[in-house]
């Protein structure tokens, strides 16, 4: 153990899966269960229809009754949700009668079921002061905390946490609600054409096949016009790869998005949930970040990685309230792989990301449009034994007197992660100013065993007074909190 190592105090803190926390979600019988599995007619569903309608009025009442006493305790407005599922399968039912409202909720409660957000695991923490530090006390902090919950399919969502840190390090979480809600999303107001085209590209579409799939839409176009152009796609293109380049845009169509939750909620009841076909296999890994614009003005910006179970989309998402949520695609050949990670400000009026694109060293990026990267160079390189297979960012850079200090994550013999440190230039983040060399934090003897053994990993720590606090995930399985002096870690990197 290092003399930094030592100096580094785990917190007895550990923040774990909770199987009871679930949400209402459509079911198909016979479909795997996906987030976004096809809405289909098959013959199950039809004969799931048929035995329904075949009971009496008295014998549909008699179980709706059992299974709202089965499930109200475990769902908010669970009435409002089984008539919206009935209102979503209606379609494919083969009748014009008029159901009474007890047969619509029983057989909406038939097209539904519970999924456990986090039923496998809640890893990968990311921390952020929030944006309402009312009523705390004089040297605290107000946090939210972004993981990564992961339930059955391993289909991962966005959740959050709450609480307050002193400057001592100590934390206490919020309490956490027993309930959990999903937003209402809206398609974005207007795409750009010319944009959709260059993206196709980046997404590997030929560009014959893009431009044929795109042509007859205007210059900018809405989604109900999308649509409708990819529906005759369908039937009129006569080249297979131009409906498939006409089904990927309506797929980026549908990546860039706005979800609002309703009012009132508390912030562990928000989830964000894999909505877009490019998300279907989950949202990994958010590192979100307070970013100040330069007028003053402050919003939660987090990149995360879209996966649909072929293609990997790095997207882009922004908040000033976590109320109300805007997801967009990033774009430009240097969009490339996963672990993306915004500066929180612009540096010499530029933005600043820095990223993975070859899967092994981390890059850095300037842009000067937010949704548009086109240039990525070689910032960091494996050159410890402990990092020799793999080097990438552990979150968003904090900004210290000294300078940038990145949290890295480095993997070494036996797929062991661990946790390292280096420093930028605040002017000019191309220049090191110090690298450690021994790993900051490793996995501890009670921390190797889980979902993904011998991991330590973060999305994002928090400098709070002397103190860098550091959430991290144990093994791919639950997160616990470090809490690293800042002087030493800078002392560390300068020797």
């Amino acid at each position: 153990m290092s003399y930094l190592e030592s100096r580094i105090r785990r917190l007895p803190l550990v923040i774990g899966p909770d199987p009871r926390r679930v949400l209402l979600r459509p079911f198909i019988p016979s479909l795997i269960v996906k987030p976004l599995a096809a809405q289909e007619v098959n013959p199950r569903v039809l004969s799931l229809f048929s035995r329904v309608m075949h009971l009496d009025e008295n014998a549909v009442e008699a179980k709706l009754a059992e299974v709202f006493a089965d499930f109200h305790e475990r769902h908010q407005k669970i009435h409002d949700i089984f008539s919206e599922r009935f209102e979503q399968i209606r379609s494919f039912l083969p009748t014009d009668l008029e159901l009474s409202e007890s047969r619509r909720l029983l057989l909406g409660s038939y097209f539904t079921n519970e999924y456990s957000l986090e039923s496998t695991a809640l890893f990968n923490p990311g921390m952020v002061a929030a944006p309402d530090q009312s009523g705390v006390k004089a040297g605290e902090l107000r946090f939210f905390l972004s993981l990564r919950a992961t339930g059955e399919g391993h289909i991962s969502s966005i959740t959050f946490r709450s609480g307050i840190v002193n400057l001592e390090g100590e934390i206490r979480m919020d309490p956490v609600s027993r309930y959990v809600c999903q937003p209402r999303p809206q398609p974005a107001a207007r795409y750009d054409t010319a944009t959709f085209l260059r993206k196709l590209q980046e997404l590997g579409v030929e560009y014959a096949d893009a431009r044929s799939a795109l042509h007859g839409l205007p210059e900018s176009f809405l989604m109900e016009d999308l649509v409708n152009h990819v529906r005759r796609l369908r039937t009129s293109a006569d080249e297979p790869s131009v409906r498939q380049a006409g089904e990927r845009a309506l797929m980026l169509a549908r990546a860039n998005y706005t979800v609002r939750f309703t009012d009132g909620l508390d912030i562990s009841e928000k989830i964000l949930f894999p909505f877009a076909p490019s998300e279907v296999n989950g949202i990994e890994d958010a590192r979100f970040t307070r970013f100040q614009e330069a007028d003053g003005s402050i919003s939660y910006t987090a990149t995360y990685t879209a996966y649909d179970g072929n293609v990997v989309l790095p997207q882009i998402l922004q908040t000033r309230d976590f109320h109300e949520f805007s997801i967009r695609t990033l774009n430009g050949p240097a969009i490339r792989n996963k672990g993306l990670a915004l500066f929180p400000k612009k540096i010499n009026g530029h933005y600043v990301m820095l990223g993975r694109q070859d899967g092994e060293n981390i890059h850095l990026m300037f842009s000067d449009h937010l949704h548009f990267w086109y240039e990525s160079q070689i910032l960091l390189r494996p050159s410890q034994p402990w990092e020799f297979v793999q080097l990438g960012n552990c979150g968003p850079p904090i900004e210290t007197s000294a300078g940038w200090l990145v949290i890295t994550h480095g993997v070494g013999p036996m797929r062991k992660y661990c946790l390292g440190a280096v420093l930028l230039d605040l002017n000019d983040p191309s220049r090191i100013l110090g690298r450690l060399r021994e790993p900051l934090l490793r996995p501890a003897s009670d921390e190797r065993e889980g979902y993904v053994p011998n991991v330590v990993y973060s999305c994002g720590a928090l400098l709070h007074g002397k103190n860098i606090i550091l959430p991290y995930a144990v093994s791919d399985t639950s997160s616990r909190f470090a809490v690293v002096p800042l002087a030493d870690l800078l002392n560390e990197m300068k020797t």
